[in-house]
């Protein structure tokens, strides 16, 4: 898995990002993606081929194996960080998009410098309007796959641990079979330390959706200000017209009510 790729296209998002947002991807890939790549994969490593069985069956340690570890702690990770990272993706594409549209905007002004065009890039795009929501739903689906995969752990591994020695009875195995599995307290130890940090970036994605919502609704709150100062002060004005028009008509009406009065 090229990890460095991946990390490239989240680094544009990262620039767009709140600074919750950033401290995730922080986490994400110093307390995940390192210590997967440069020490879980090893330690995980020989655990096929370290998986003994005191029987001589031809295939017996394979089933059980599959059998008590349907899929790798490794490449569960990597699953796990590929899909948590898929909805940073959208947003990356809907900021080139937005910046598309601007470019094509300056180029129809006539504003056709290409270090003009170059600087589109580099502006910080605002979380507002539609790349609000798509932000927000992206945050929103990172929770939702962060706890979907704890519980997968949880289902597959009951408690998190790794069980040191298994009782197998699956076909081929002549009969119930004790099988150990290779270094279990370091594995375990990865697998608590794995789990901690998803933890905590869910922590994080909730944080940052509060955030957001909280932002969203502040600045409501000063847009619906802001209209009533401006429909009160056209209140205002209207109101000082009016008098000063009433005020205008006042004198001439007692001139002619005096005028008949004389006659």
């Amino acid at each position: 898995m090229n990890w460095a790729g991946l990390y490239a296209i989240l680094s544009g998002v990262n620039r767009h990002s709140t600074g919750i947002g950033r401290i995730w991807l922080s986490v994400v890939f110093i307390f995940r993606i390192m210590v997967l790549v440069v020490a879980a994969e090893s330690v995980w490593g020989d655990e096929k081929s370290s998986f003994t069985c005191n029987t001589q069956q031809p295939g017996c340690n394979s089933v059980c194996y599959d059998h008590f570890f349907p899929i790798s702690h490794i490449r569960l990770w990597a699953l796990q960080l590929i899909i948590v990272s898929t909805p940073a993706l959208l947003v990356a594409m809907h900021v080139a998009h937005l910046q598309h549209q601007e470019k094509r905007l300056l180029r129809m002004s006539g504003h056709d410098d290409p270090k003009e065009l170059a600087d589109v890039k580099k502006q910080k795009i605002r979380i507002s309007g539609t790349l609000w929501w798509t932000y927000t739903l992206s945050v929103l689906f990172r929770i939702i796959f962060e706890v979907a995969f704890m519980y997968l752990f949880y289902h597959i591994y009951p408690g998190y641990a790794m069980i040191r020695l298994v009782k197998c009875s699956e076909y081929p195995c002549p009969n119930t079979v004790d099988c150990f599995v290779s270094r279990p307290t370091e594995k375990t130890i990865f697998t608590i330390f794995m789990l901690a940090t998803s933890g905590i970036c869910i922590v994080l994605n909730v944080s940052e959706l509060f955030f957001l919502i909280g932002k969203a609704c502040t600045r409501k709150r000063h847009r619906h200000e802001d209209s009533y100062r401006g429909h009160e002060h056209r209140q205002n004005e209207m109101n000082t017209l009016l008098s000063v028009d009433s005020l205008k008509k006042a004198p001439g009406g007692q001139e002619k009510g005096e005028h008949c009065a004389t006659s």
